[in-house]
């Protein structure tokens, strides 16, 4: 499943340290997968996966680098151990038998195809906390974005290597600018635009600043022409990576996954993906086997250094700082 390095304004941990978490990330999904698979051929699923269900407090039982950073608290602070097991407490240190993602099958799957579907969903939300969170502070999601069709897709139908930016914010000059989607494979940098209505709807094209949807049931409708936002994403993108000397090439596609795509003069370096053209092109993006690249992740922490961010301190570390200005100030 793609990776979502960037949610909107979201914070993002890959802001911190993109070398790291791509990597960690494929590593605890792989790992949670075989439990999974090895708990259901042996017929334990429901032992250890048919529990109390989601819960926003199961996803942050498990942050990986608390235990690290906790230790040095302790040691800074020098800490009695009441004190020390409080902000383990707090802040959610997990013993090695938690489920990483607090997975709960609702019942037991006819299939590994049905059980890799399931775990699948129930990934996505761990997905999108781990995506806009760090040790220190959190953003608040729309939960509009956990019933997103378009990034459900992203996440769920491409591989563990694709990095995906959806509808980031891009501060230029102190002016945002929110974008659609940037996908980063190893090997290039895709910026998307989407163009769908009622299935196989039509959309003309031309230079105009609107187009037209026709279809043989619905009224004709003028859209706002895709090329406008995709133009201005390909610049943004390109100027950026430039200034990092980011080598890998940027190309722009329009998505009509479920229509057409009328364009006969539509520009040379803009691919028009509808029905017709779309599967192979999905076909290709799925089936690479590329490994992470040095220049794919040196991309995305570009791109990740000009978006803007909107979040708030987590409470226990709050409640942590204001304790320890309490202890310092009484001795």
């Amino acid at each position: 499943m793609g990776q979502l390095i960037k949610l909107q304004d979201y914070i993002s941990r890959y802001e911190q340290d993109i070398y790291r978490y791509p990597i960690q990330f494929v590593r605890l999904k792989q790992q949670q997968w075989e439990k999974v698979k090895a708990a259901y051929l042996a017929g334990e699923l429901e032992k250890h996966y048919g529990g109390t269900g989601y819960s926003e407090e199961d996803d942050e039982l498990y942050i990986s680098e608390k235990t690290g950073i906790l230790s040095k608290m302790k040691n800074m602070f020098a800490r009695n151990d009441r004190k020390d097991e409080q902000v383990e407490e707090q802040a959610g240190t997990a013993p090695e038998n938690v489920n990483v993602f607090s997975l709960h099958i609702p019942a037991r799957p006819e299939s590994l195809d049905e059980l890799k579907q399931t775990f699948l969903n129930q990934l996505l939300r761990f997905q999108m906390k781990w995506g806009s969170s760090t040790l220190y502070e959190k953003s608040f999601i729309d939960q509009g974005f956990i019933l997103d069709e378009k990034l459900r897709f992203f996440l769920q139908r491409f591989p563990d290597t694709c990095l995906v930016l959806y509808k980031p914010i891009f501060l230029l000059k102190n002016a945002p600018v929110e974008a659609e989607c940037i996908l980063i494979t190893p090997t290039e940098v895709w910026c998307l635009s989407f163009l769908e209505g009622e299935e196989d709807a039509a959309f003309e094209g031309s230079n105009e600043r609107f187009w037209m949807k026709r279809h043989h049931i619905h009224p004709d409708k003028k859209v706002l022409n895709p090329m406008l936002s995709i133009k201005r994403m390909e610049q943004i993108v390109s100027g950026i990576l430039s200034l990092y000397e980011v080598t890998l090439p940027v190309k722009k596609a329009i998505l009509s996954r479920n229509g057409y795509i009328d364009y006969p003069l539509s520009p040379f370096d803009v691919q028009l993906l509808d029905k017709r053209h779309f599967p192979d092109w999905f076909k290709r993006m799925r089936s690479s086997q590329t490994p992470l690249k040095h220049q794919q992740l040196k991309a995305a922490q570009a791109l990740l250094e000009y978006c803007q961010t909107t979040s708030s301190r987590r409470q226990e570390w709050n409640q942590e700082t204001q304790e320890t200005r309490h202890d310092e100030s009484t001795t």
